[in-house]
């Protein structure tokens, strides 16, 4: 009985030695997520493109992806102008008014 109870002992000493705390793994995730929060901010998402970026950032697929290239400044503006389309949930001729509008801006 001694003995088992030793084993026991030693493996959860092992165990407690290399396993990573629930505490340590929150704040991965609290950090990874003030992170995705920042970038989803600094590109001025809104609703479900920022719902959906939110979810794609915080995914594990996120972490492992190859980084995406950087997009130039009409690309960049495409993609917010598209994102602010379908938050809007516009369609048809009201979609491409608004495209149209959302383009020609300087900003």
């Amino acid at each position: 009985m001694k003995k088992l109870l030793l084993a026991f002992a030693m493996s959860c000493a092992l165990l407690g030695a290399t396993a990573i705390s629930p505490a340590q793994a929150a704040s991965a995730q609290n950090q990874k997520m003030s992170q995705c929060n920042t970038e989803a901010t600094a590109k001025g998402l809104k609703g479900t493109a920022r719902k959906d970026f939110m979810k794609q950032c915080l995914s594990a697929k996120a972490a492992t992806a190859a980084p995406a290239r950087k997009l130039t400044a009409q690309q960049q503006k495409m993609v917010d102008c598209n994102a602010q389309a379908k938050t809007r949930a516009l369609k048809g001729d009201a979609r491409k008014k608004f495209m149209k509008e959302c383009l020609s801006n300087k900003k």
